[in-house]
């Protein structure tokens, strides 16, 4: 019985071939099971606009609830001409707003 040698080298060499492979395979497997692992943690981040909103929102909650009657009761008393403005009233709340914004 005659044995190639050329054919059993060549055999080998497809073997070490395919081994390296696999091994390269493995490896590349865990390092991106390692990726994978390692960004499974969520996060999340808040905006300063998103703040400020959130703020907003709060403040609205808890701004006084509106008075619909006393509202109607004006609106009655302007379009009726009974609703006297007392102008010096007035320019002292308009100075004292405008004192605010400063």
């Amino acid at each position: 019985m005659a044995i190639n040698i050329n054919n059993l080298n060549a055999s080998n060499q497809v073997k070490h071939t395919q081994q390296n492979q696999i091994k390269q395979q493995s490896a590349q497997t865990a390092s991106s099971n390692a990726q994978v692992k390692s960004s499974g943690q969520d996060s999340v981040s808040i905006t300063p606009q998103a703040k400020q909103l959130n703020e907003l929102q709060k403040k609205a909650a808890d701004a006084p609830v509106i008075n619909q009657k006393k509202i109607d009761e004006l609106k009655k008393a302007i379009s009726a001409g009974e609703y006297k403005v007392n102008p010096e009233k007035l320019a002292a709340n308009i100075a004292n707003f405008e004192f605010k914004l400063v």
